[in-house]
């Protein structure tokens, strides 16, 4: 297998299970937290755990580093969010090929932010497809898909959650197809293409003026990560959930009255701000330098009514 972060280890737990898996390659350890000590991917410390050997190199895009992964003697190569590219001479070393789990229904949200894209377009659902690797970026082959409702509630760290699971599940049942060659690849349709970008922090920036609707999927999308954020009184101030206000009417916000950022209502049911279009109520949020806290307990400490948000 080739994975780094949490998404991967499923994936790796199950195969693991089934006496597949002979070899890890991850990322290297990198430089992470205030003091900056070197850190190992959760891939790296599953495999620890599970007695695998484990291969970090920099690149696949040295003879050292092919010559590694021949001498392996692959059947096949399982990748999930591994971050390295695997040049086509690489791809075609295992006797198998390279086999992908992608968190998206390709060919929708090709490339490294599936989950956030899907959740701040509003798709009503996802998906994981188990997918051919080949030069492109996602462009190969499908050999297996399972689909999942995205709910009003969920957010980028519990749709990721369901995801690494069902990928997982879906690579161990597609598995034998492969080794049997019995497996069908189908190649993804020209149509209904789209590229999930990798996320910027910038992205993360509340600006009132627009639909609340959009303000709540991009709370839903930047959770656990970068969260989003807005400015109170020159501080950063971080909404970790937030609902839809029910029963506001789309345009009782009318340009200029109130002014979009402005707080309408603060108490223990939430903090309901006007945006461009419809109004959102903050549930939970936090001070830089405090801890999360909910909209009750957050106002016992800050007075907000009458306040206005910052846009960028």
């Amino acid at each position: 297998m080739a994975g780094t972060p949490e998404f991967a280890v499923p994936a790796l737990q199950r195969l693991a299970r089934e006496r597949h898996v002979c070899a890890v390659f991850t990322q290297p350890d990198r430089p992470a937290g205030r003091g900056q000590a070197l850190q190992q991917s959760p891939m790296k410390r599953q495999a620890h755990e599970l007695g695998i050997e484990v291969h970090q190199p920099a690149t696949f895009k040295t003879p050292e580093a092919a010559d590694l992964l021949s001498s392996l003697r692959l059947d096949l190569l399982v990748v999930v969010a591994y971050g390295l590219i695997l040049p086509a001479a690489v791809l075609r070393i295992p006797r198998l090929g390279c086999i992908n789990i992608h968190a998206s229904l390709l060919p929708r949200w090709r490339g490294a932010a599936p989950i956030q894209r899907s959740l701040l377009a509003g798709d009503a659902s996802t998906g994981v497809t188990i997918m051919r690797m080949e030069a492109g970026l996602d462009t190969g082959p499908m050999l297996a898909s399972r689909r999942t409702d995205i709910g009003a509630r969920d957010t980028a760290g519990s749709l990721h959650d369901r995801l690494a699971s069902i990928g997982a599940d879906l690579m161990v049942e597609t598995l034998p197809g492969i080794e049997s060659a019995s497996v069908r690849e189908t190649p993804q349709p020209v149509q209904g293409v789209t590229y999930a970008d990798k996320i910027n922090k910038a992205e993360a920036r509340i600006d009132w003026n627009v639909d609340a609707a959009h303000i709540w999927r991009q709370v839903r999308a930047f959770n656990p990560w970068p969260v989003a954020e807005t400015r109170h009184g020159g501080q950063q101030l971080r909404i970790w959930d937030a609902e839809l206000l029910d029963g506001v009417a789309p345009d009782r916000v009318a340009a200029g009255s109130p002014v979009p950022g402005s707080v309408l209502a603060a108490s223990e049911r939430g903090i309901d701000v006007a945006c461009g279009r419809g109004v959102l109520r903050i549930l939970r949020l936090q001070l830089a330098g405090r801890k999360p806290l909910c909209a009750e307990d957050f106002l016992k400490g800050q007075r907000l009514s009458g306040a206005r948000f910052d846009s960028p």
